[in-house]
């Protein structure tokens, strides 16, 4: 244990996402030692990553240091490293550089990523969407697919289909094919000189029988209503059974894709099954009414790595629950400290309940489903509904430039009908163009770039 009860406690936050950077604000409160430790030096507002991904806003609109979130707090120490294990029965954090960290209390929130249902080898030809990183690669592939047909267009008088697939319907799938089909239809039609992006196609597969799964009925088919007008196809009931390039295989059928992205599953961060305890299937560690872990009053999972049930089902791994429980576990862990300090302990026994606020998910310009359940109950969709999805994040958005950033650009985009963040960084190779839809010159010279590539 690093500290004895007449001395300040340590909590050792791991995790700069939601549920820790709430935590460690919360924390801030008290007469307490923080140490938040991330591999990043920034926090993400993950719920508009997909802007980033769709070139409307830049990554610095959604993104913030955790240091400057954090400055105001004189007993917050941040520490950018990477946790590798721990040492349970000395109450020790370790990390990648062979430093260890004590603490009294810990609270991993270090949250997920993607799940390919053991087919990792999807990963580089179908990114998914999860960090800053994800997002520029997702936008570097479907501008580039843009532009490449653009050249072939100049070169051969055709270009192949530009079809773009995503696996998963639910609402991060949903988000990515409305945005992308908005910048084809609306914001590069006069763009290109030889090429007309509005003939681009967008299909979501899904495995389920519905997209939003987790949505009342009525707006599952107002969603649908809306990815159909915006010329989104929509096929449920669709398993994908082999990810390659240019294509995906659903059971037996072929369908081309000039850029395939990943929203079919995520998976808890590794650091859950590094602690010992059990973990459901998604590798979330289970956990009690007070966000404990079997037998561990001093650590708190909170977020998408925890296992969290109310009313019989686990809460989903998005925003609102995760900052529900960094509050909640940092407010416990007052509790207790005050209890060691000679405190009543009022309050110790009150479990984490999650208050449902409601869900929204955006589908495009002027389209979006809302079920809200606070203040009070309803179901919207179209334009109240998208409306609403801008204020609320734009509200939740930590830091005040960033807020007028995105409002700005946000008005920019829609008043002009262009968005400003369309730049394509890194490689120009689009896996499966030049194989499946280039010239033969284009096939034989990738082929023999592939052959000169060490196999790793």
């Amino acid at each position: 244990m690093a500290t004895g009860n007449n001395v300040r406690k340590r909590v050792i936050v791991v995790g700069g996402g939601f549920a820790g950077i709430n935590a460690a604000m919360e924390l801030a409160k008290l007469s307490v030692d923080i140490t938040l430790v991330d591999r990043k030096n920034y926090h993400t507002f993950q719920p508009l990553l997909y802007q980033v991904a769709l070139a409307v806003l830049s990554p610095a609109d959604i993104a913030q240091p955790i240091r400057s979130i954090l400055r105001d707090h004189q007993n917050v120490e941040v520490l950018m490293d990477e946790v590798v294990g721990f040492d349970l029965s000395d109450q020790r954090v370790l990390l990648k550089t062979g430093s260890q960290l004590e603490y009294d209390y810990l609270i991993l929130a270090s949250g997920s990523t993607h799940s390919y249902f053991g087919k990792d080898d999807w990963a580089k030809l179908a990114p998914g969407l999860k960090t800053v990183e994800d997002a520029t690669e997702i936008r570097r592939r479907v501008l580039l697919a843009f532009e490449l047909a653009e050249r072939q267009m100049q070169e051969a008088g055709s270009h192949p289909p530009l079809n773009f697939v995503i696996v998963g319907g639910g609402p991060t799938g949903v988000e990515l094919a409305g945005a992308i089909s908005d910048i084809a239809k609306l914001y590069m039609t006069k763009d290109f000189r030889h090429i007309d992006p509005a003939t681009a196609q967008v299909l979501i597969l899904e495995g389920s029988p519905s997209i939003l799964a987790a949505y009342p009925p009525d707006l599952q088919v107002k969603a649908r209503e809306q990815l159909n007008a915006l010329g989104v196809q929509v096929r449920t009931g669709a398993h994908v059974t082999d990810v390659q390039p240019g294509y995906v295989m659903v059971d037996d059928e072929r369908v081309e894709s000039a850029v395939t992205l990943w929203a079919a599953g995520v998976q808890a961060s590794p650091l859950g099954k590094l602690l010992g305890f059990p973990t459901d299937r998604r590798g979330c560690v289970l956990v009690d009414q007070f966000l404990n872990p079997p037998n561990h009053p001093e650590i708190f999972i909170c977020g998408d790595l925890a296992h969290v049930e109310e009313n019989g089902r686990q809460l989903p791994g998005v925003a609102q629950p995760a900052m529900q429980m960094g509050v909640y576990a940092a407010r416990r862990i007052g509790r207790l400290v005050a209890r060691d300090f000679g405190s009543d302990g009022t309050g110790l026994n009150q479990p984490f309940h999650y208050f449902d606020k409601g869900d929204m998910a955006t589908i495009g310009r002027k389209a979006a489903v809302a079920n809200i359940k606070w203040p009070f109950h309803g179901h919207w969709s179209g334009f109240p509904a998208w409306m609403t999805w801008l204020l609320v994040h734009i509200f939740f958005l930590i830091g005040f430039r960033n807020r007028i950033a995105v409002f700005s650009q946000w008005a920019w985009t829609y008043l002009s009908f262009r968005d400003g963040a369309r730049l394509i960084t890194g490689s120009q190779n689009l896996p499966g163009w030049n194989e499946n839809y280039g010239t033969p010159e284009d096939a034989s010279i990738q082929r023999s770039l592939d052959l000169a590539v060490p196999k790793t």
